[in-house]
């Protein structure tokens, strides 16, 4: 792998999402039990106060800075990120790349019926894209273990889990190895966002580091959560001084 940036103690590695891409069917091709993190300003904020969490992304096999905030950060240190290498950016590439490969993949998470759209629309973009399964991320304990053993005997390589931060991350971490050996990945709200739930915020937002602005725009019930970015802000500077 390339080179890493540590933000709050979490090494990113400063890579191109050809290169993460790249890397991931790499890891499928030589049949690697593999996890990926994509890592914004709000699970870097978590990781402080989450050890488990932190221990996580310390010991994943790739974390990509998916947030505008992990940009800036990595400015504050005098280093630069290749490109911004989002959650949903990231896992189109792979499901574009696995339609071509006929690479087996597993949607995982989000509200009921939210898999099965996404799955009909990657369908309908990509062609031939070989899902093998797909679950929403209700469950009980008992329903967990049909998951499990599921995404096992179905032969999955891409394990797209959409559970939220940091369940997902913890999930992943506590289950991979159940699961063969199959790449796994933490995507949030892309679900929502491949199933035409939710949108992206326009090319020009995202390109000005603004889709934070756009979410919470849509969606003001995300204050509280956006209140991670001026906290995100501060640990950095103070990071900053204690250098």
């Amino acid at each position: 792998m390339t080179s890493t940036i540590d933000i709050l103690s979490v090494p990113i590695q400063n890579v191109t999402i050809e290169e993460a891409c790249s890397y991931a069917f790499q890891c499928i091709d030589e049949g690697k039990t593999t996890a990926i993190a994509t890592a914004n300003a709000e699970m870097l904020m978590r990781a402080c106060h989450d050890d488990e969490l932190a221990h996580i992304l310390q010991q994943a096999d790739l974390v990509v800075p998916d947030g505008a905030g992990v940009l800036w950060a990595a400015e504050q240190q005098g280093c630069h990120f290749k490109e911004r290498v989002t959650g949903v950016d990231l896992a189109c590439k792979l499901l574009e790349e696995a339609a071509v490969r006929k690479t087996s993949v597993y949607l995982f998470g989000g509200a009921e019926g939210v898999a099965d759209m996404a799955a009909a629309n990657l369908q309908r973009k990509y062609g031939d894209v070989n899902i093998v399964g797909t679950h929403s991320g209700f469950f009980t304990a008992e329903e967990e273990r049909e998951i499990i053993n599921d995404i096992r005997c179905k032969g999955t390589q891409i394990l797209l889990v959409a559970l939220g931060v940091p369940k997902q991350e913890k999930w992943i971490s506590n289950h991979m190895y159940e699961l063969g050996p199959c790449l796994c990945m933490g995507v949030g709200g892309t679900l929502d966002v491949l199933s035409g739930k939710s949108a992206r915020a326009p090319k020009w937002m995202q390109e000005h580091r603004l889709e934070w602005l756009y979410r919470f725009a849509k969606e003001p019930t995300r204050f509280k959560r956006m209140l991670a970015l001026p906290k995100f802000v501060i640990a950095v500077k103070g990071n900053k001084k204690a250098k």
